[in-house]
């Protein structure tokens, strides 16, 4: 066997199974922008979103408070403003003001999209049962939105330690889902 053992805190590094994402919340205050990874898929129709946001991270009480946010899909154009957001907190700066992004009205929920961002999910908690335990909230995603005009967007995937993975070729297989 040529494998050799891995350490087990760096596990979520071989998994992140999407992109590094921006959710957005809408708090008394203003709106706030933190950097997230730990994510998941969890069903198709509807599409629910599961996401690990710490109870340190200024978003938590938002998001908990209101049970809405927006998770905003960036390209790899703003990675460094992507990770600043990640390297700051929302308790103390306007991260919308000092990271130059735009924040634009949503239809479904008091969160705003992110202009700059590829892609938009107006969600909701549907589901905070692993909140307390987890920090584990359950989302609905209520309202899509995409810029058409990226036609082939390059995300980013956190991988740990500042290192990402920026998605590249896609290739086309045969397969059986509609």
């Amino acid at each position: 066997m040529t494998k050799k053992s891995f350490p087990l805190p760096k596990v979520y590094g071989l998994l992140e199974p999407g992109p590094v994402v921006l959710v957005t919340t809408a708090g008394k205050e203003r709106a706030n922008i933190m950097t997230l990874s730990w994510h998941t898929m969890i069903e198709f129709e509807p599409p629910l979103v599961g996401c690990v946001i710490s109870n340190r991270n200024y978003s938590f009480d938002i998001l908990k408070a209101t049970r809405e946010c927006v998770i905003n899909i960036p390209t790899v154009e703003l990675a460094e403003k992507v990770v600043g957001c990640g390297n700051t907190s929302g308790r103390s700066i306007d991260k919308f003001k000092d990271f130059g992004l735009t924040p634009v009205t949503a239809l479904c929920v008091k969160a705003p999209l992110i202009d700059e961002c590829y892609a938009g999910l107006e969600c909701k908690v549907v589901d905070g049962k692993m909140v307390a335990k987890y920090n584990f909230f359950i989302l609905e995603v209520l309202k899509a939105w995409i810029d058409p005009s990226m036609k082939h967007p390059r995300t980013i995937h956190h991988l740990g330690k500042g290192a990402f993975m920026v998605a590249g070729e896609t290739i086309q297989l045969p397969s059986k889902m509609k």
